[in-house]
């Protein structure tokens, strides 16, 4: 009855973990995509709202200010009115002052003198000069409760051009941008260029360069200065009337060549100073004008506010070094291909929180990469490229965190059915053994459950149901690896996977089959297969492919990993290994057991044969976690049995045989595989301290005294001396490596 039901339900039993880790795989892909997404909108969202504007802008005032001086424009002259000048000449300066410092820059030959006073009220501005036409001189259109300002009554209208300075407004007054031109209007100042727009064209033309308007963009010679749009870089909805460019500062310390009035006009000034030069004159007395923020006012050693002249000799600057020296305009990217770069590094955050599942890594490892970020947009900044750099690293954290915690829960969510399964299972374990206790069997007609085995045997392949040719529908049987009392292990091809990959088939077989024993080693057998299948994602650890049941007999499904078992690079089959082996053999094993452990979950018989070293890329993979392993009845000659005890003579400390193992018992047999390394003898063979019961090992071994005391800390006899966590183990290991490392 039994076997009919169970061959009817076979395909039920199958468990295909192939399938599940491959939805997984697909679903954590479908977090971070959806995540991704969702930090990328949200961040987008609030970048649209203007919420990061005014961190971007602050970002980009560093990235300005951190870029290398670049040398003084040659063909600029900056005269300065300043407070000392105008005590000596008179707060109002009178209009033959001014006219006598225009006759004596104009007799040293100036390409063009631009003169950024306001003087409404005088009719003889630059009088018996013999080329007054390449004098420029300003007006004010409108300013901030300023009223307007017209231009010298004697000048002609295509000399003038307006004083006006735009500043961003809603966010910190800083002046970031220029407005070359602008519309006419009908007020007092109707002019359509501006002061430094008009002087850096006028120097311009007489080199036989000219300014034109091609497709609505502004064109000096082969330069194109693009029009800022209300979303340029990162800008959102700003007010890009008239036509608005980007202004790159040179540093204020390294602008142009500055004299005085004073200097000036008592002949002070080498004429070579002058000749051929862009000459601006303005003020810079805090008394007339308080100055203006730019992204150079948080500089340390710079003024907070800078006279309005400099700011027009950069305008100016920027106008001639981008047609005459090719300097870059600063230049940003459309806004599609900003969301691209935030998702990009949204998706970033994402695939590192996921890979690396723990937060004080993720921070590290985060940090770094911010740093990358951080350096990528400071580079493309050098080549005049504004790029984001706060939404990205926003998008970047945000993701990284949402990830981080979605699998921080998972992680605890999986512990918890762990930890629960792994008391669940010795529940059942209990019960069996109280079966087992009750059976009138014999020791040599009862089996126990085990995974793995190394004794060779000939037992035959695995019985199949009725009209079936393969193990489950499924797996192909190609040769025994191993057998004993308690089952058989195969190799096996699986017929339904792409190539017919290899893997490892262990065949359990019950103690008994009467009903109620198998209902309770049933129950056993899929609660440590559940576990084995969590423990098997980390790379260390053998993948569960499947477990189902095939006539009241189960049956495992694991990675094959081909290479050899440790046991084979140890004593007696080999020499006395090295002690740099040793601490490499230690760090290997004990990293996955950091992850078993940190699942709660107890190996219980960690020792050399349970360790493969992969042919493929050398790593030591842990196998045999002891899935579904039944005790044998008690018999006079193993009473030690009568609790569950699993573990192999010499590596399983005096806790784990009397039934009650810990987290440290697994250390205890890692601690002595490394002293059979070292000394050549087999852990059994070890004599124990009489008063103590610790190892005596250190006289047959040349070691190092301080991985002596980390080994004897490992095999103490009580549980309670020993470390108690591998993390504790291979931080000791890590600290004795640094200092080996800055000894050598």
């Amino acid at each position: 009855m039994i076997i009919g039901i169970s061959n009817k339900l076979r395909s039920a039993f199958i468990k295909d973990k192939s399938y599940r880790d491959a939805t997984f795989n697909k679903n954590w892909w479908q977090i971070i995509f959806v995540t991704s997404l969702g930090v990328t909108a949200l961040v987008w969202g609030a970048r649209e709202l203007k919420w990061l504007q005014s961190w971007e802008l602050k970002a980009y005032d560093q990235m300005l200010r951190s870029r290398p001086a670049e040398p003084t424009d040659p063909r600029i002259l900056l005269v300065t009115i300043t407070e000392e000048d105008l005590a000596k000449q008179g707060w109002n300066l009178s209009d033959n002052t001014i006219n006598q410092l225009l006759a004596k820059l104009d007799s040293s030959q100036p390409r063009v003198i631009a003169l950024n006073i306001y003087r409404p009220e005088q009719k003889n501005l630059g009088v018996g000069l013999e080329n007054p036409h390449h004098i420029i001189s300003a007006c004010l259109s409108s300013s901030m409760g300023r009223s307007e300002i017209p231009p010298p009554q004697n000048f002609p209208q295509e000399n003038i051009g307006y004083n006006d300075l735009i500043s961003d407004i809603e966010e910190d007054q800083i002046v970031r941008r220029a407005l070359p031109f602008s519309e006419p209007n009908d007020s007092k100042c109707d002019t359509q260029f501006s002061f430094a727009a008009l002087a850096a064209i006028t120097y311009l033309e007489q080199t036989g360069i000219h300014a034109d308007f091609e497709h609505h963009n502004f064109q000096l010679g082969k330069a194109i200065f693009p029009i800022l749009t209300p979303n340029s870089g990162s800008y959102k909805g700003v007010d890009a009337k008239g036509y608005q460019i980007l202004l790159n500062y040179r540093h204020p310390h390294h602008l142009a060549q500055t004299v005085t009035l004073t200097e000036v006009l008592n002949n002070q000034v080498n004429p070579n100073l002058v000749k051929d030069r862009l000459v601006i004159i303005g003020t810079t007395a805090s008394s007339v004008h308080p100055g203006l923020y730019t992204p150079y006012s948080a500089a340390s050693g710079q003024a907070t506010r800078t006279p309005p002249l400099f700011i027009h000799a950069q305008i100016a600057s920027q106008l001639l070094s981008t047609v005459l020296d090719g300097r870059p305009l600063i230049w940003y990217w459309p806004d599609w291909a900003e969301l691209v770069w935030l998702w990009g590094w949204s998706l970033v955050g994402g695939i590192l929180a996921w890979r690396l599942r723990h937060p004080l890594l993720f921070v590290v490892v985060g940090g770094l990469v911010l740093t990358g970020l951080v350096v990528i947009c400071a580079g493309l900044f050098l080549q005049a490229g504004w790029i984001p750099l706060i939404p990205p690293a926003l998008t970047l954290i945000i993701s990284g965190v949402s990830v981080m915690t979605y699998t921080t829960h998972r992680t605890q969510q999986q512990t918890k059915i762990i930890v629960l399964q792994v008391e669940q299972q010795q529940e059942v374990i209990e019960q069996l053994n109280i079966l087992l206790q009750e059976t009138t069997a014999t020791a040599d007609n009862t089996a126990l459950y085990d995974q793995h085995s190394h004794h060779n045997s000939s037992a035959i392949a695995p019985e199949k149901s009725t009209g079936d040719l393969l193990l489950g529908g499924r797996y192909d049987i190609s040769r025994i690896l191993g057998a004993g009392g308690f089952g058989r292990t195969y190799l096996a091809q699986d017929t339904q996977r792409p190539g017919n990959p290899t893997c490892v088939v262990k065949q359990l077989m019950p103690a008994r089959k009467d009903t109620k024993f198998l209902q309770v080693a049933r129950r056993l057998f899929t609660t440590e297969a559940e576990i084995l299948e969590s423990l098997g994602k980390h790379q260390q650890i053998p993948e569960l492919l499947a477990y189902f049941e095939v006539k009241e007999e189960f049956y495992l499904v694991e990675e094959y990993i081909p290479g050899h078992t440790l046991n084979e690079e140890l004593p007696p089959v080999t020499s006395v290994q090295s002690e740099a082996f040793v601490m490499e053999m230690l760090k290997g094993v004990l990293e996955v057991l950091a992850f078993v452990h940190e699942h709660r979950v107890i190996h219980r018989d960690v020792k050399p044969t349970n360790i493969i070293r992969s042919a493929q890329d050398n790593r030591l993979v842990l196998i045999d976690f002891g899935a579904v392993k039944l005790m044998q009845p008690p018999t006079d000659e193993k009473t030690e049995l009568a609790t569950v005890a699993i573990g192999t003579r010499g590596y399983a400390p005096p806790e784990q045989f009397a039934g009650h193992p810990r987290l440290a018992s697994d250390i205890y047999a890692v601690g002595m595989m490394g002293i059979q390394a070292l000394t050549g003898i087999l852990p059994q063979e070890l004599p124990l301290d009489p008063e103590t019961g610790n190892v005596m090992w250190q006289n047959n071994a040349e070691i190092s005294e301080e991985l002596a005391v980390i080994l004897d800390k490992m095999v103490r006899y009580h549980f309670s001396d020993r470390y108690q966590s591998a993390a504790a183990v291979l931080k000791d290991l890590n600290q004795m490596k640094n200092k080996i490392s800055a000894s050598s």
